[in-house]
């Protein structure tokens, strides 16, 4: 028994006419009265009852209609919730963020873009290291994450860099850097050479590596090593001490809004390497569902980015 005879078998009992039937199912009367014939012999009971104006459903065949009926009502749902799924219509989708990737305003509107545009998709959202994302891409527990810099390098995952932004000095309000320069109309210009004296607050190696080592670099460049008063997790945590008073720190220009009553946010000339903070997603090269490439697709159309890198 195949879909086909359901589907003849149907549409015989909603006509109750073999030659009607025939003609919406775009066939000749002989065949489809054969299909039939083989369906009842299959089953071994008649379902049809023959008359000059056409046929009637036996008591079996009654009974046979509904679960026919149900039958391909049921597969035509399965098939629509496949397709729905085979083009990431339908799903779940597992994001991770570092919480400075989330403070640029790109990654808001991504994510309330792409639940708009796939209402059926479940997001999961979930907070991490870039270091902590990257292993949860590695391992399958998330299917995005959204970094900054990419934290090491493994054949099962790729990168997809979005956008770069200028890194910026942060210096408590008071500050020595800041005497004498008028901070009302945009912030002073400070070079990297006068932070020589600085005690720097910087996110741990863990958490954000390649940023950190190309500040160090740009510091070794300019002739000193850091003095690093503390090693944190977040980059959210750099400003607070900053504007309590417990160093300096240099974070992306995106989070220039964060304790503006009482921190200054200064370009930094004279660093080489360029001081620069990209956004970056991370996910398995291999098996992308649907809903991961759909994700990747609209990152890279909200960024301007079409490419990977």
């Amino acid at each position: 028994m195949e879909l086909r005879h359901l589907r003849y078998f149907v549409m015989v009992a909603e006509e109750r006419h073999f030659t009607r039937a025939a003609a919406r199912l775009n066939m000749q009367q002989p065949p489809l009265s054969q299909q039939i014939r083989a369906l009842e012999e299959e089953l071994g009971f008649e379902l049809f009852k023959r008359h000059p104006k056409g046929v009637d459903l036996t008591a079996g065949g009654q009974v046979f209609l509904q679960e026919a009926q149900d039958i391909l009502a049921r597969v035509k749902e399965g098939s629509l919730k496949a397709s729905r799924a085979a083009h990431g219509i339908e799903g779940q989708l597992g994001v991770g963020f570092t919480s400075s990737a989330a403070a640029h305003p790109l990654i808001p509107r991504i994510i309330r873009a792409y639940r708009e545009r796939f209402p059926g998709v479940a997001v999961m959202l979930k907070e991490g290291s870039a270091q902590q994302l990257t292993e949860a891409a590695i391992e399958g527990s998330v299917d995005v994450g959204i970094l900054r810099a990419p934290v090491g390098r493994h054949q099962s995952i790729e990168f997809h860099r979005l956008l770069n932004e200028e890194m910026l000095l942060t210096l408590p309000v008071g500050h020595r850097l800041l005497a004498g320069r008028d901070t009302g109309n945009g912030a002073p210009s400070i070079s990297l050479n006068d932070l020589a004296d600085e005690q720097f607050i910087l996110v741990r190696r863990p958490g954000a590596p390649g940023m950190y080592a190309n500040l160090i670099k740009a510091c070794q460049n300019a002739g000193f090593n850091p003095k690093i008063a503390f090693e944190v997790e977040r980059m959210l945590t750099n400003v607070s001490l900053v504007a309590a008073g417990a160093g300096i720190s240099i974070v992306p220009a995106s989070m220039k809004d964060v304790h503006k009553e009482s921190v200054v946010y200064c370009p930094i000339v004279d660093a080489k390497p360029r001081l620069h903070a990209p956004i970056t997603l991370v996910c398995r090269s291999f098996n992308q569902l649907p809903p991961l490439q759909n994700f990747i697709g609209l990152s890279r159309e909200l960024s301007g980015r079409r490419h990977r890198r």
